[in-house]
């Protein structure tokens, strides 16, 4: 059996950090277009509700309670940011780039200057 040397190691230990490095973007940028996906969803659901059934504005404060509700532990879903999802599906709707745009778009971290060494 070989001996294995330090800098052949740290190496090898480097290469497995990167790989993993990019897989978590790849997996956040993934996180990041479905959640583009469901809240331009729920925002065509919320304006269409509106127009077909004559909803006010009380469907966003009851949604928002009663997603709180059924999901405790996940953010996103307040009041506000119903609001914010309805206003970002109106702007948007008409937009034919949105879904290519969507499919590029990331906030996943891009590479730090931390030492992955």
């Amino acid at each position: 059996m070989n001996k294995i040397k330090p800098s052949d190691y740290q190496d090898f230990v480097k290469e497995i950090k990167e790989k993993i490095y990019q897989s978590q973007v790849k997996a956040l940028q993934a996180v990041n277009r479905e959640l583009l996906v469901l809240y331009t969803e729920i925002g065509r659901s919320i304006i269409e509700k509106q127009e077909q059934l004559g909803w006010g504005k009380s469907i966003i404060e009851n949604l928002a309670k009663d997603l709180q509700i059924e999901f405790p532990g996940m953010q996103g879903f307040s009041a506000r940011n119903l609001w914010l999802i309805r206003s970002f599906y109106i702007e948007y709707k008409e937009n034919i780039k949105l879904q290519p745009l969507v499919a590029e778009i990331s906030w996943a971290p891009q590479k730090s200057g931390r030492n992955r060494a």
